[in-house]
């Protein structure tokens, strides 16, 4: 493929972002949660692990500890117990609580508003601060860069980068601001449904004919499969 230039990547970026809005225009989250404090609990605990496994473990975690302040009473063991069949249990389950804590004793038992108060959390990065910014106060000051997300963009070579964050200033630089909001969601959606990691199915894909690894899509991607 010839070097392209930045105008017609901005370009072929806005088209992949068009095209999958025409299809998961409605996308949701798969997670379930109530507040901005589940959602943080939430996303906190998907990270490497399903949203359906996240989801089978959160009722009696949410019926147990439904607030912070619940939560940053919980003992480590109890609460371990409740979420041990996701992956990495016991350092998510200490999470969890001194995440609880920390929105008590420092924000009022309230969730902080900004990126900068979010990922001082325990356990949150900027990924999930991007999530709860933009789902429970409809802030969007980036775009949440997961591993579908991750996944796609350098199969479609909208970045080279070797890290989510990385690849995360790449796309910021590529896409206007108004459409930054719902690339998360959307992507993650095309990911499961037509661009997996393991068997992605290009002959069914609308993004095709602007796809750089159309047919062999792993050819840049040097990531998990």
């Amino acid at each position: 493929m010839a070097r392209e230039t930045k105008a017609l990547k901005r370009e072929r970026g806005r088209e992949v972002c068009r095209r999958l809005d025409g299809i998961y225009h409605a996308a949701e989250s798969a997670l379930d949660y109530s507040n901005p404090f589940t959602l943080v609990i939430c996303v906190l605990l998907s990270a490497q692990t399903t949203d359906a496994a996240v989801n089978r473990v959160t009722p009696e975690l949410f019926r147990r500890w439904p607030t912070p302040a619940d939560m940053a009473q919980a003992n480590p063991q109890e609460l371990g117990e409740v979420i041990r069949t996701i992956g990495f249990w016991r350092a998510k389950a200490g999470h969890c609580i001194a995440t609880a804590q920390m929105i008590v004793a420092d924000y009022g038992g309230e969730v902080p508003r900004t990126m900068e108060e979010l990922t001082r959390l325990p356990g949150v990065g900027r990924k999930t601060a991007n999530i709860v910014l933009n789902k429970a106060y409809g802030v969007v000051e980036g775009i949440a860069v997961d591993t579908h997300v991750f996944r796609i963009a350098k199969r479609l070579r909208l970045t080279s980068a070797q890290t989510p964050a990385a690849a995360e200033k790449d796309l910021l630089s590529l896409l206007p601001h108004e459409l930054w909001r719902d690339v998360n969601e959307q992507w993650i959606h095309f990911g499961r449904e037509t661009c997996s990691a393991q068997r992605p199915s290009c002959d069914a894909c609308p993004l095709a004919d602007i796809c750089p690894s159309f047919g062999q899509p792993n050819r840049w991607f040097k990531g998990k499969k």
